[in-house]
């Protein structure tokens, strides 16, 4: 939390998608936090996954604790991430789920999943429910575009991998991610950017430090051979070459200043074999 606090100014909180934590506990994550940081809040699994939107009075009564959640941390923003088993079928109890709830001035928008959901007559249904309803579309920007934002454009990337969520963005996905934010802000009021992968800390530091500075921190402290060695490490051994790929192929190193390479493909190159010690790689990597 300390660590989130020094280097951002917005999180969004995730754990109130698994459970209702104690209104004490949220008073002290507001307390904690500096005075004008901002939280957005995940809601519950009970309104996406359990009720799906239906406008019953559980889902409601749901979505009511969920909003005094955000009153205690100044939360403007609430966000309703459904599984890819709701469908574009279920568009009409979701619309009349967004009629009923009691939004006060609370902003809540809307992730939908699922490939259902991006064929062009789905689409141009939910952009005509949504801009009725005044509910802004949240997609991964580099997978698809939202059908309606609004005042407030919200996008959360996943990773471009085979794997959902295990991912590490270049400096280029980054500067394009920019782009993209620049072109939203010209139709939004504000943009956010959330990162929801497994170096999304990271990630995110970058892409800050690129709008802030214009140029990027180095993924490393090392370029080179010794940049694989740094990230190799982190990882126990033994381990085979498989295991290897699977738990930090998905990562970058810095081959040279400013240059990034996916481990993989230093990795593929390697014999296929156990290796009792990061030494024991570095020996057969060659770049």
């Amino acid at each position: 939390m300390k660590k989130y606090f020094e280097n951002f100014s917005l999180v969004e909180l995730n754990t109130t998608f698994y459970q209702y934590p104690r209104i004490s506990t949220v008073e002290g994550w507001r307390a904690k936090a500096p005075q004008n940081f901002e939280f957005t809040v995940k809601a519950h699994q009970d309104i996406s996954h359990k009720f799906k939107l239906k406008p019953e009075k559980e889902c409601l009564e749901a979505f009511e604790r969920m909003k005094e959640i955000c009153k205690i941390l100044d939360a403007k923003i609430l966000l309703i991430q459904t599984p890819a088993s709701l469908r574009p079928d279920k568009l009409e109890d979701a619309k009349e789920f967004f009629s009923k709830i009691k939004r006060e001035d609370l902003t809540v928008v809307w992730e939908t999943r699922g490939p259902a959901w991006e064929k062009e007559e789905a689409r141009q249904k939910l952009a005509e429910a949504l801009e009725r309803l005044d509910v802004p579309h949240v997609v991964d920007p580099f997978k698809n575009t939202p059908v309606y934002v609004g005042k407030t454009a919200y996008f959360r990337l996943h990773g471009l991998g085979e794997r959902l969520y295990y991912y590490q963005y270049s400096n280029e996905e980054l500067k394009k991610l920019s782009d993209i934010a620049k072109e939203y802000e010209k139709k939004a009021e504000e943009v956010y950017i959330l990162f929801n992968n497994l170096s999304m800390f990271d990630d995110a530091v970058r892409f800050k430090h690129y709008i802030e500075k214009g140029s990027f921190p180095s993924l490393t402290e090392n370029v080179g051979l010794e940049s694989v060695r740094e990230v190799l490490s982190k990882t126990r051994y033994p381990a085979s070459k498989s295991m290897l790929l699977k738990k930090v192929g998905w990562k970058l190193v810095e081959i040279e200043k400013g240059k990034q390479v996916r481990l993989e493909k230093i990795l593929e190159r390697i014999p296929s074999k156990t290796y009792n010690s990061v030494d024991v790689v570095m020996k057969e990597i060659k770049l």
